[in-house]
């Protein structure tokens, strides 16, 4: 009896964990879909990510829809701009209740810093988590030689990262496939969110840097996005709960 107590508990532990893990992306246009999604969801999911798609169309009214139904956003924006400029869009994201948001990490050290110094220049209850994005999951090491970086994707990556750690930033947005190394080139606090996690391969998916849900999280993943896997699902809610199962059985 004692070991089926135990058993259940541990079981309900491991299936929180999974939820806390789990960003849903929110990639949609209209707010009304955006509201259906989050309602059937939000027990499910730890965070919302709101991007440029939904954002555009909705402003900040997408932000306070995700809030009032009871969840918590992530803004992914990618602010890439001048310090200054970058350091006031921080701050104004801030005040409509972001619980994480993110810089593009080659804006550069001193954008970065004044991203940073925006989050700890805001007095709330709980601080933002602030990213810095690295390399986009639809890039490979051609793409990035297209463009003047001929540096190994890895290598780039690991770069980027650590530039975002000494700048203040508390964590990174990479591909799963970057995740190892970057657990041996930073501090374990250092967060590591990453999209492109599949269970099954997506007709004509433009990610090219992937990985399954449980693999990312041994890997050393603190937060997973997804996306397409769910919304494109005829069952939301039973999509999300197979994602759940396959990060729970990662966790020990």
């Amino acid at each position: 009896m004692i070991n089926q107590h135990f058993s259940l508990n541990f079981m309900m532990k491991k299936a929180e964990v999974a939820k806390k893990k789990l960003i849903l992306a929110l990639d949609v246009d209209d707010l009304s879909q955006a509201r259906d999604f989050v309602t059937t969801l939000k027990n499910l999911v730890g965070l919302f990510k709101i991007g440029h798609q939904l954002f555009t169309r909705n402003g900040p009214a997408a932000i306070e829809m995700v809030r009032d139904e009871g969840g918590e956003v992530f803004l992914d924006l990618k602010y890439h701009d001048i310090p200054n400029t970058v350091k006031n869009a921080i701050a104004a994201a801030i005040d409509l209740g972001v619980s994480m948001l993110n810089v593009h990490t080659l804006g550069g050290f001193t954008m970065m810093a004044a991203a940073a110094e925006a989050v700890r220049g805001k007095n709330r209850p709980i601080t933002p988590i602030l990213l810095g994005v690295t390399v986009l999951t639809h890039l490979s090491d051609n793409d990035l030689n297209q463009i003047g970086i001929f540096s190994p994707m890895a290598e780039e990556v690991i770069r980027l990262a650590r530039l975002a750690y000494h700048a203040g930033l508390n964590g990174i947005v990479a591909s799963p496939q970057e995740i190892f190394f970057l657990r041996k080139a930073l501090p374990r606090e250092f967060v590591i969110v990453t999209p492109g996690v599949r269970i099954t391969k997506i007709e004509g998916d433009d990610q090219k840097r992937i990985l399954s849900p449980a693999e990312a999280i041994k890997a050393g993943a603190d937060y997973l996005v997804v996306g397409r896997p769910v919304l494109n699902s005829s069952d939301p809610q039973e999509a999300t709960e197979k994602i759940l199962e396959n990060i729970a059985s990662a966790l020990s």
